[in-house]
C-alpha cells in the first residue's frame, strides 16, 4: 500500500504534508464550520504569518507526530490526517481527520484516509493503541470511525465540549485487516483505477 513514500489508500494518496499546501491548509483553518468541527475557533492570524509558522514546522518537525496530506488519486489535496502524541511506552498515540473540501465530503474519502492511516500506523510502528476524540454532537463522524473499525469507549470532557472518545487496538485491526483493505480496494476500482491484488 505504500510506494515511493506515499500511502495508496482505495481512493485517496497518504503523502508528506508539503509547502505548497499552506494556502489550502489556511483556508480551512479559517472556515468557521469546519473550525466547529474540530472544537476550535477559526484562525484569524493574517495568512503571512501562518505561514511563517507553518513553515516553521518543516524546520523543526516534531518526533512525536505523523502529519500526512490526503490528496485524491488525481493529486488533488482535500485533507489533512494525522496520527499524534505518540507515547511509544504506553503504546498508543491519537489520530485525526479532516477533510477540508466540502465537495469531498460524504463519498468514502475520509473513510478510507482513516483506513489507510491506521493500516500504516500499525505496520510501521510498535504502537497496540489508536485513540481518537469526535464531538458528541457529531454522529457523521463518529459512523465514518466506526466503519473503520474503531469503537466507543467513554464520554469525556474537554474544553468546555464534550467528546466521544473511540479506540482501535493492534489485535482488533489484524482481525479486520484484510475486510477493511478489500473494501479499499473496491473503492479504488470503483474510481477508475485498477485495484493491486
Amino acid at each position: 500500500m505504500s510506494t515511493n513514500g506515499a500511502i495508496q489508500a482505495g481512493k485517496v494518496v497518504l503523502r508528506d504534508k508539503r509547502l505548497e499546501d499552506a494556502a489550502d491548509d489556511y483556508a480551512w483553518r479559517v472556515d468557521e464550520e469546519l473550525a466547529a468541527l474540530d472544537a476550535a475557533p477559526p484562525l484569524t492570524q493574517p495568512y503571512h504569518q501562518f505561514l511563517r509558522s507553518y513553515e516553521e514546522t518543516f524546520d523543526f518537525p516534531s518526533p512525536w507526530s505523523q502529519r500526512f496530506a490526503i490528496d485524491t488519486l488525481d493529486g488533488k489535496h482535500i485533507g489533512n490526517c494525522m496520527c499524534y502524541d505518540i507515547n511509544l511506552a504506553y503504546g498508543e498515540a491519537e489520530v485525526g481527520i479532516m477533510i477540508g473540501d466540502r465537495a469531498y465530503w460524504d463519498n468514502g474519502y475520509g473513510s478510507h484516509s482513516m483506513i489507510g492511516l491506521i493500516d500504516h500506523m500499525f505496520a510501521s510502528t510498535s504502537l497496540r493503541r489508536l485513540y481518537l476524540h469526535t464531538l458528541e454532537w457529531n454522529l457523521r463522524a463518529q459512523r465514518s470511525f466506526a466503519k473503520c473499525g474503531f469503537t466507543t469507549v467513554r464520554t469525556t470532557q474537554r474544553y468546555g465540549y464534550k467528546f466521544i472518545r473511540m479506540e482501535i487496538s493492534r489485535d482488533h485491526w489484524l482481525e479486520i485487516r484484510e475486510v477493511k483493505l478489500a473494501e479499499l480496494r473496491r473503492g479504488q476500482a470503483a474510481e477508475g483505477e485498477v485495484p493491486s491484488p
